[in-house]
């Protein structure tokens, strides 16, 4: 399969590098294709300016101010999003790429403003990958929307086809090695089944 990754953490000798570090081993040894999308490394641009925001009910302008990652979104056939969560939701920077990347003339029509029908039912898969400093349950007490973003909102621009995993360290603030040694190994695995 040919899977557009994408990464939003700003540190290089971060834990979520050495996440990444298993998740693409396990991805290669499955034998797909990554495009690896590091939001942060690429100095991708989260701000909807006045501009795009006058641009994002047209299909046409919409698609053309996004192209370049536009064109690595329609090239993959699945989609790996890893992430921390920072106050209960995904970094503004990785928000900013999902405001900008699943609109109008790129992941749904609104050619008929009642009826949105989704576009990206080329993506078959879709993992998350994230971590908590927090515990489960307080995940749960604020709804989780990380959580509900991976699981919910993006496989409904595939038109609920896309088969959809989530990975998630909760408490990563007080994890032991072993616990982190632990979900390392359970991401790689997870990967090379992908």
């Amino acid at each position: 399969m040919r899977v557009l990754y994408v990464y939003c953490h700003p540190l290089e000798d971060s834990f979520h590098a050495a996440i990444r570090k298993e998740a693409l081993a396990g991805l290669a040894e499955a034998g797909h294709d990554v495009d690896l999308l590091d939001l942060y490394a690429e100095g991708f641009d989260p701000v909807l300016t006045a501009q795009r925001r006058r641009d994002y009910h047209d299909p046409e302008r919409n698609r053309l101010n996004n192209q370049a990652y536009v064109d690595r979104l329609m090239a993959a056939n699945a989609l790996v999003v890893q992430f921390p969560t920072w106050s209960f939701g995904p970094p503004a920077m990785l928000k900013g790429w999902f405001d900008r990347m699943f609109g109008p003339g790129i992941a749904l029509d609104l050619s008929d403003a009642g009826h949105a029908k989704p576009m990206l039912s080329h993506i078959e898969r879709i993992s998350g990958i994230a971590t908590y400093g927090r515990p489960r349950w307080q995940a749960i007490g604020m709804a989780d929307p990380p959580r509900k973003i991976i699981k919910r909102y993006l496989p409904w621009f595939t038109g609920g086809k896309a088969r959809v995993r989530y990975h998630a360290l909760y408490h990563m603030n007080v994890a032991t090695v072993a616990k982190r040694g632990r979900f390392l190994a359970r991401v790689r695995r997870e990967m090379s089944r992908f």
